[in-house]
C-alpha cells in the first residue's frame, strides 16, 4: 500500500481530528487574512484620496510679508504682491522627470479688489483645474467658466448681499454672479473667483500667476522627489508638499498594520502550538499502528512522510479555507469601517502566502512529533500493547 494511499485512509478514519485542526488553522488564516486586506483596502483608500483632497504641491513666489494672504501669498497693504511667476515658466513642469505624477497644474492670480467700496480678495483660476482640486466644493448656480463670471465666497456674499444673476461692478467692469460656493471655513469663504485670463487683466498682472497648486498622483508618488524636481526648473519660487490630512490617516493606519501584523504572529504562534498538541497526541494514540509499521519493513523516513504528509493535506485545507474565509470577513467588514468607499482587490501574493505559510507553520509544528514517531523501536511500540 502506498504511503499516500495510508494518510488518506487514517485522515477518514480520524475525521473529528482532522476537522479539529482544519478549523483551527482556518480561524487562524481567516483573521490573519482579514485584518491584511482591510490594512491594504484603507490603505489604498487613503493613498487614492490624496488627489481627492485637493493639491498636495504648492509653487509660491518669495515673499517676506506676513498680513491678508491666501496660501502663503501675501495681499496686506496697497502693494499686494511685490513678486509673481511668470506663467510663461510653468511650460517648465513637463520637463521634470517625474511628469507622469502630475494630474492636475492650478495657476491662481491674487489681488484685491474695490467692491461697492470694501476691500476684498480676487482669486482668478483655471476653471477645469480648480474644480478638480477643489472637489468637495459645493456650488449653487454653476462654476464659472469663461468671460465676466464670478463664483461668490459664503462670506463675501453675505457682507455685499449677493444672490445669483446679481450684476457686481469690478473695477469699473460688469461681472455676473454666476454661482455662490457654499460655506467652507476656510478662506475660499473671502474670495471673489473668476477665470484667469480676466482677473489678471483687472488685477493688472497679465501674464503672471501669484501661486501654482499642484495635485500629485499619491499611489507610489514620490511626492518629495517632485519638489526637489520643480524647485530646479522653477528656480526664484517656494516649493512645499502640503499632505498633512493624508499623512495623518495614513500614520493611523500604519499603526494598524503594526498592530495588524503583531496579532498575524500571535496567531501564527497560537495554531503552531494547536497542531504541535494534536499531533503530538495523534502520535501517542497510533504507537501500535507505528511499531506494527516499523515491524513490516518501513524505515524511519517513511514514519517520518507518513505524519509530515497528513500535517500538510489538513494545513493546505486550512489554509484555503481560512483564506476564503478571510476573504468574506473583508467584504463584510469594508463597508462597516470606510462607509463602503473603499473596495477590495484580489490580492495573489496574499492568497498563495497565506496557503504556503499554513502549511509550513503546520510542517514545521509536526516536525518533532514527526521525529519521535519515526525514532520509535518496534519492539518499544509493540510493548506498548
Amino acid at each position: 500500500m502506498r504511503l499516500e494511499h495510508i494518510v488518506l485512509h487514517n485522515l477518514r478514519r480520524r475525521k473529528g481530528r482532522a476537522i479539529f485542526l482544519v478549523v483551527g488553522l482556518m480561524i487562524g488564516v481567516a483573521t490573519v487574512v482579514t485584518l491584511l486586506s482591510l490594512t491594504d483596502a484603507l490603505g489604498q483608500r487613503a493613498q487614492n484620496e490624496l488627489e481627492n483632497f485637493g493639491a498636495n504641491i504648492v509653487i509660491t513666489p518669495h515673499s517676506d510679508e506676513l498680513a491678508l494672504n491666501y496660501g502663503g501669498i501675501q495681499l496686506g497693504g496697497v502693494n499686494l504682491i511685490a513678486k509673481e511667476i511668470e506663467q510663461a515658466r510653468l511650460v517648465n513642469i513637463d520637463k521634470i522627470p517625474n511628469r507622469r505624477n502630475v494630474a492636475t497644474i492650478g495657476p491662481k492670480v491674487l489681488g484685491a479688489v474695490e467692491v461697492q467700496g470694501q476691500r476684498v480678495m480676487m482669486m482668478g483660476v483655471d476653471p477645469e483645474a480648480e474644480f478638480k482640486l477643489k472637489r468637495w466644493w459645493s456650488i449653487a448656480g454653476r462654476p464659472i467658466k469663461q468671460g465676466y463670471e464670478l463664483l461668490v465666497g459664503d462670506t463675501v456674499a453675505k457682507r455685499l448681499d449677493l444672490e445669483m444673476g446679481d450684476t457686481l461692478q469690478v473695477n469699473d467692469q460688469d461681472y455676473t454672479v454666476v454661482g455662490l460656493l457654499a460655506k467652507t471655513g476656510s478662506q475660499d469663504d473671502q474670495l471673489l473667483i473668476a477665470p484667469l485670463s480676466i482677473a489678471q487683466a483687472a488685477l493688472g498682472k497679465q501674464g503672471q500667476v501669484s501661486m501654482v497648486e499642484i495635485a500629485a498622483l499619491c499611489h507610489d508618488c514620490p511626492v518629495d522627489d517632485m519638489v526637489n524636481q520643480l524647485q530646479q526648473v522653477l528656480p526664484g519660487t517656494e516649493v512645499q508638499a502640503v499632505q498633512q490630512v493624508v499623512k495623518t490617516r495614513m500614520h493611523a493606519l500604519g499603526q494598524f498594520r503594526l498592530f495588524a501584523w503583531g496579532v498575524a504572529v500571535t496567531v501564527v504562534i497560537i495554531g503552531a502550538l494547536l497542531v504541535f498538541v494534536t499531533m503530538m497526541g495523534a502520535i501517542s494514540e497510533r504507537t501500535r499502528e507505528i511499531g506494527i509499521f516499523r515491524a513490516i519493513g518501513y524505515r524511519r523516513r517513511h514514519i517520518l512522510h507518513l505524519v509530515l504528509m497528513e500535517a500538510a493535506i489538513v494545513s493546505a485545507l486550512g489554509g484555503v479555507l481560512g483564506y476564503l474565509t478571510g476573504v468574506a470577513a473583508t467584504l463584510t467588514a469594508l463597508p462597516l469601517l470606510d462607509g463602503g468607499k473603499a473596495s477590495w482587490q484580489w490580492n495573489p501574493t496574499l492568497a498563495v502566502a497565506a496557503v504556503v505559510a499554513a502549511v509550513i507553520v503546520g510542517l514545521l509544528a509536526s516536525l518533532q512529533p514527526a521525529l519521535r514517531a519515526s525514532r520509535l523501536e518496534p519492539s518499544e511500540a509493540l510493548r506498548a500493547l
